[in-house]
């Protein structure tokens, strides 16, 4: 962790700089990337070449499905990379936002997927054809292995990561997909009812949708500088106002730098020196930061005059 100290002119007021990374194994996720656009890539060209013999919607709508898997994971992919570029003079904050940006573009994708798979569900529920099941039944159940398999590599940082949890929710959903056809061909099977495929390619919208949706709320929230989902801003507010000898907070700001780091600024008001108020005293701030709100990075601008709250005053 990289820890700086600025005194500025105005003898009332001191900002104190702290840096802490966050610890993204790129190795790893690198690794994860390339088998799951390999194996999602040979996959889609397979599917859709059945799709089309076997006449399905559904399992053409999946093959569109995994197309957007593969470029949405390529975006992912390439975003984490870019994160991990150094800072220079003209990107100050280095390429981390790009993470923002593929998440968003992921969310956007699987929308426009789902309008797809919409569209050619209503043409085959009004003019149905005949659809090969057994072959459907194959192709869509080795897309569950597949999808699923993929799926878990991203899993756990998935939960840290929205650019990587965006590559993790296209291959959840391209399973789910999957089992939707499997289950759509059982049923063609022992019934005739060519409509359940169409009716299906609908169930499936409707489930991407309801999954995308909080993908591109927080992905939007995070381009808008909102505060971080998982972080409470009156509860960070709070826990630098029990700081000994601050008797008050105020501009406080927090954002994420990218889908895995945050950053905080503040002001805090010390009008008499404490313990609190050195190096060792702001390190451990930081560090009870990082841990207790996942805040990385950290601005703390100190304020010894008590008559000038709002820091206007010369």
């Amino acid at each position: 962790m990289h820890s700086h100290t600025h005194n500025h002119s105005d003898s009332h007021a001191q900002a104190h700089d702290y840096h802490d990374h966050g610890s993204i194994d790129f190795q790893y996720v690198n690794m994860s990337f390339l088998i799951a656009v390999a194996a999602n890539l040979g996959f889609t060209c397979v599917e859709a070449a059945y799709g089309f013999i076997t006449n399905s919607v559904s399992l053409l709508g999946d093959a569109g499905h995994n197309l957007s898997d593969v470029l949405g994971l390529l975006l992912a992919w390439g975003a984490s990379y870019l994160a991990t570029k150094k800072t220079g003079d003209t990107y100050s904050f280095g390429f981390r936002r790009t993470t923002i940006l593929a998440a968003m573009t992921n969310a956007v994708v699987l929308v426009f997927v789902a309008g797809f798979i919409a569209y050619e569900s209503f043409e085959k529920l009004f003019h149905p054809t005949s659809i090969a099941v057994g072959p459907v039944m194959i192709v869509a159940t080795i897309g569950i292995f597949i999808n699923a398999g993929t799926a878990i590599l991203f899993m756990r940082r998935g939960k840290q990561d929205l650019n990587i949890r965006g590559a993790y929710l296209h291959l959840v959903y391209d399973a789910v997909i999957s089992a939707g056809v499997v289950v759509t061909a059982v049923v063609i099977y022992y019934t005739d009812w060519l409509w359940v495929d169409s009716v299906a390619g609908l169930i499936i919208v409707l489930v991407i949708l309801g999954g995308t949706w909080g993908l591109l709320k927080d992905s939007v929230n995070l381009i808008l500088d909102a505060v971080p989902q998982g972080i409470e801003r009156a509860s960070v507010k709070e826990f630098l106002e029990l700081i000994e000898g601050v008797t008050e907070v105020h501009d406080l700001h927090i954002w994420a730098m990218s889908t895995h780091e945050n950053c905080l600024t503040a002001h805090l008001v010390m009008p008499q020196n404490t313990l609190w108020d050195s190096e060792d005293g702001y390190v451990d701030i930081s560090r009870q930061l990082r841990e207790n709100f996942n805040i990385h990075h950290i601005t703390l601008q100190i304020e010894k005059d008590p008559d000038c709250p709002n820091n206007d005053c010369d």
